[in-house]
């Protein structure tokens, strides 16, 4: 893959990330739990593809997992309550 379609498919992420919503609906709450449960996976893997961006060899190795932590970090703060 290209940088230039890894930063589209990134900015496109970041983009619907924003679309979130942490309202709870129903009596089951269900609506809440997905939302944490895509914002976290979704950061990871948003984090994951801006860090194989990055280096090459073992320093590219860090990265990915840095970012994919970083990443599943920052999604879970924007959409869990």
């Amino acid at each position: 893959m290209s940088n230039r379609t890894i930063t589209l498919i990134l900015a496109g992420c970041l983009a619907l990330s924003g679309c979130q919503s942490g309202a709870i609906t129903g009596a089951t709450g269900r609506t809440a739990e997905f939302g944490c449960i895509a914002g976290t996976v979704g950061g990871a893997v948003v984090g994951g593809l801006a860090g194989a961006t990055i280096g090459s060899g073992t320093g590219q190795l860090w990265a990915v997992g840095g970012g994919a932590v970083l990443g599943s970090a920052a999604g879970s703060a924007l959409t869990c309550a």
